[in-house]
């Protein structure tokens, strides 16, 4: 059986490495600067609604081409209207389609509004100063790509001002998020070994993260209904992809998703 998560960590390493020899200096300029947050992913998604993370997303292992996404920019502005709380962009070239301009092009036009989230399979620490770099105000830290590792990552992010929503995929996961320290928990329904989608772990892992973590189900959220039962699982946030690009009036659904 395939195994999509170890073939895009493959790739990831060999372009990290690549990456990091072009800037040698990165880590170090970021340190040296001051950030403050000025767009809080954790306050946007504290609301007395479900709040809703509108994804940016071209292409997928699984499916191939979602869109030809050729203005990022403007989806992102069409997402704000509908009343998106944050803006996730995939970065991840390879079998994502995405890239890092694409990013800060839209966290450039959203200034001020919305928070933006750095999407893509963070393997090495230098990828979370290229996030800031960039204009990120979030990144996506994954557990089953980083294990006990996690706690050292959000250490870092926390040390330069960026934020981090941990993505987990099972109990044992989720222990090592909670451990770690993590303040905005994802729960992914979506295997990554497989890409097989189980609504049934975000219902059945939500109910054992602490009151005082954001709590942001990600994968699978196809309609309004399926987001109304996870708010009332407990979820104060939604991530949605697929569903907001195949839609011929994204900002339509995100209200409705939001009601």
């Amino acid at each position: 059986m395939r195994d999509i998560l170890k073939e895009i960590l493959i790739q990831k390493h060999k372009e990290v490495a690549l990456i990091k020899n072009s800037y040698p200096n990165l880590c170090n300029q970021i340190r040296s600067r001051e950030f403050r947050y000025e767009k809080s992913l954790r306050h946007a998604l504290k609301n007395e609604e479900l709040s809703v993370i509108a994804e940016i997303k071209k292409k997928s292992p699984s499916k191939g081409t979602i869109a030809d996404i050729d203005n990022p920019v403007s989806l992102a502005q069409e997402y704000v209207s509908g009343g998106a709380d944050a803006i996730s962009v995939l970065t991840e070239k390879s079998f994502f389609g995405g890239s890092l301009q694409d990013m800060t092009n839209v966290s450039m036009f959203l200034k001020d509004t919305c928070p933006v989230l750095r999407k893509d399979f963070i393997v090495d620490e230098f990828q979370i100063y290229e996030a800031v770099a960039a204009g990120a105000d979030a990144i996506l830290l994954i557990v089953a790509v980083l294990g006990n590792r996690t706690k050292d990552f959000l250490k870092i992010a926390k040390n330069i001002n960026i934020e981090a929503l941990v993505e987990v995929h099972s109990k044992t996961e989720l222990e090592i998020a909670i451990g770690s320290g993590a303040e905005i928990v994802g729960i992914n329904n979506r295997d990554l070994n497989t890409f097989h989608v189980n609504m049934n772990t975000s219902l059945e892992l939500v109910e054992l993260i602490p009151k005082n973590v954001i709590r942001v189900s990600e994968s699978g959220i196809s309609s309004p209904n399926i987001a109304k039962k996870l708010r009332q699982a407990g979820f104060d946030a939604v991530l949605v992809g697929e569903a907001l690009i195949r839609t011929e009036n994204p900002s339509l659904l995100i209200r409705e998703y939001k009601k």
